[in-house]
């Protein structure tokens, strides 16, 4: 079976993580890297093995080669950036957060699905091994029926000037925030029956920190926060009549722990080894494609339209909107 040709467009830190892993995926072949600055571009493509660097997005998504692109830019481009991309006809794999908004959201999967192409979040979690494990762990009853889900995701980022950035779409909640909406998400499958959430906004105009808590349908609540400010453990815990589950990192889990009504450890199952976490919606990807699909089974169309709506009513609350939306 033919490789697919992968592309990378915006070479940023993240990108190099995502190349790492292309790198170790026979799938894959390591094609075409594209950035606004051609010199960067080349550097990205020696380092990582690509064939090809291009110094603008259109050529990148002009070539015909190219089948799957990343798009790893500040996701006050995401928009954009994938829709040129599905424009040419290539499938999208996408960092979170998806857009910045439901509306822009909602018109990249309709473009997609008319032109039958994969558009795909790489929301990496929920690729992960983990995320069966946990699923199986609940359905089995180790904790009883889940009632309540607590998730937290910071550290100090002051310093980087995208999360600053008005413009950028910064602030926690895209960045840092969609990991405790994402496990909440993850674990509580029916309706949102209410959200309430409130922020500290820096002196630029954007969430320093949030605290978000969100019931749903049948008397479940998840409450979460995201903060920019200071460190977080990154925990998540799922509550149940029997017990808890917990696990540290959120965002790449490396083991579950389990806890009985008396606090004490049970159990605690660790995931199996990895690349660095990324291969995984990577492998997605490649099967999605090969079977024909427009979404992967993992994160679904509906998931991330479900994570943007929460996304956007949270911002209402706070009247917090982006020069790019």
């Amino acid at each position: 079976m033919e490789k697919i040709k992968f592309g990378i467009l915006a070479p940023g830190g993240i990108a190099n993580c995502m190349a790492q892993a292309v790198q170790s995926i026979s799938d894959f072949s390591c094609y075409a890297v594209a950035s606004r600055d051609g010199e960067r571009a080349g550097n990205f493509a020696k380092r990582w093995g690509f064939e090809k660097a291009y110094g603008s997005y259109e050529e990148l998504a002009e070539d015909p080669q190219v089948e799957l692109i990343y798009v790893a830019s500040p996701h006050s481009h995401h928009y954009p950036y994938a829709k040129l991309c599905l424009e040419h006809g290539k499938h999208v794999l996408l960092e979170k957060a998806f857009t910045v908004n439901a509306a822009q959201a909602q018109e990249l999967i309709d473009l997609a699905r008319s032109k039958g192409l994969l558009l795909a979040e790489a929301f990496w979690p929920r690729y992960m091994p983990s995320r069966k494990m946990i699923d199986d762990l609940i359905a089995q009853g180790t904790i009883g029926e889940v009632r309540a889900v607590m998730a937290d995701f910071g550290a100090p980022l002051t310093h980087v000037e995208r999360l600053r950035n008005p413009e950028l779409a910064g602030g926690a909640l895209l960045d840092l925030g969609v990991y405790p909406i994402n496990f909440a998400l993850q674990i509580f499958k029916g309706p949102v029956k209410s959200i309430q959430s409130d922020a500290v906004m820096s002196p630029e105009g954007v969430d320093w920190m949030n605290g978000i808590t969100i019931t749903f349908e049948g008397d479940r609540m998840a409450v979460l926060h995201s903060n920019m400010l200071c460190c977080m453990g990154n925990r998540g815990v799922i509550y149940g009549e029997k017990g808890y589950l917990e696990m540290g990192e959120i965002n790449n889990c490396q083991e579950i722990r389990v806890f009985d009504q008396k606090k004490h450890m049970t159990a605690c199952y660790k995931v199996p080894e990895q690349i660095n976490g990324y291969e995984y919606e990577a492998q997605a990807c490649v099967r999605a494609i090969r079977a024909g699909q427009v979404e992967c089974e993992e994160m679904p169309h509906s998931e991330t339209m479900r994570l943007m709506k929460i996304l956007d009513a949270v911002r209402k609350q706070w009247g917090f909107s982006l020069p790019c939306e």
